[in-house]
């Protein structure tokens, strides 16, 4: 019997050259039934490897007689797209490879938001280049080039057609809506993010693609790409944390448990669990920060990549010098012992 990475039957839109422009993936699997993968080969013409396959009614409806008994929810998916006005597709990823269509980015953008697999689980390499810049509007996606003759039929029908962004991701809730979240304003929450359920996004919160909420968080600030926020972590009004993409760096950053980033702050370290950074204050790796012990006084001068992924730490400025100090519940000569122990 055959294994594959992934499978989902998809309605989307193309343009009119038969390009993909986006799919929308109801009920993605993750590690599906070797039978749905058979299926796929002996009603589909499914080949293996990673494929996109563009199917008709027929093929459908013989795709889910195969699968009834395995899957009977797939296979009532599979019928009810034998009546669909646009495009369906059946994607199967045998491995977690690298990207080579656009339905296959989709999928794994699913999987992430329907929370199956969480950030930096994928192999997201070269999505930018098969998400296609599309104008996404009150109909649906339309293809740019398009979009002008779009906007005059409307007019001609008495209608309006409004774009609501241009962009290469979607907003993730006309996808998917996770169970257990609030979302206040749902465009700035992207395809891909994954967010955990008790979490709540207030109006100024952002999540990008790829990052989002393990657990119970209140996000008032933003969630770049790749960033991933502990459960019981807060992240104040306009603060923000760096992305993975800024700057072309590849260092992960990530907030621990039950932290605090307080109104416009912001970190481009990662941090371990218990940690406060105070408002107004942004931490890089390069951030010169004085260590201060249980007194107050000053035991050491390091860079903030020096204290990455530490917990128990109060990151704040000093108001008369302005200095950026670092206070934490244990000594600071234990956590002076722990940086010098990593040299």
């Amino acid at each position: 019997m055959s294994n594959a990475f992934a499978l989902a039957i998809g309605v989307g839109t193309k343009n009119s050259n038969g390009d993909w422009l986006e799919v929308y993936y109801q009920q993605p699997l993750l590690n599906p039934a070797s039978e749905l993968v058979e299926a796929a080969k002996s009603a589909l013409g499914y080949e293996g490897g990673n494929a996109a396959l563009t199917v008709d009614g027929g093929e459908l409806n013989a795709f889910a007689d195969a699968i009834e008994a395995a899957a009977p929810q797939q296979a009532a998916l599979a019928r009810a797209c034998t009546e669909s006005q646009k495009p369906v597709v059946v994607t199967v990823l045998e491995s977690d490879e690298q990207s080579s269509s656009t339905p296959e980015v989709y999928l794994k953008l699913h999987l992430l938001s329907h929370r199956l697999v969480k950030p930096h689980g994928l192999n997201l390499a070269g999505i930018f280049g098969l998400l296609p810049n599309v104008a996404w509007t009150n109909k649906g996606a339309i293809d740019l080039a398009e979009l002008p003759q779009a906007q005059l039929e409307a007019r001609l029908n008495g209608e309006l057609l409004s774009v609501n962004s241009v962009d290469k991701f979607p907003r993730m809730t006309d996808y998917v809506v996770p169970a257990g979240v609030r979302i206040a304003h749902t465009a700035r929450v992207r395809l891909g993010a994954y967010i955990g359920e008790g979490t709540t996004i207030m109006h100024e919160g952002f999540v990008n693609f790829n990052a989002g909420t393990m657990g119970v968080s209140m996000v008032e600030g933003r969630i770049s790409a790749g960033v991933v926020v502990g459960d019981g972590s807060d992240l104040g009004g306009g603060c923000s944390t760096m992305g993975t993409l800024s700057g072309g760096g590849n260092i992960i950053i990530s907030v621990g448990e039950k932290c605090l980033l307080g109104a416009n702050a912001g970190i481009g370290i990662p941090l371990g669990d218990r940690c406060t950074v105070e408002a107004g204050l942004y931490v890089t790796a390069g951030t010169k920060i004085q260590v201060l012990d249980d007194q107050k006084n000053v035991v050491e001068t390091v860079k903030g990549r020096d204290l990455a992924g530490k917990s128990d730490l109060l990151f704040r400025r000093d108001s008369i010098t302005g200095a950026v100090q670092c206070v934490t519940n244990k000594s600071a000569i234990q956590l002076n012992e722990e940086l010098h122990a990593n040299n």
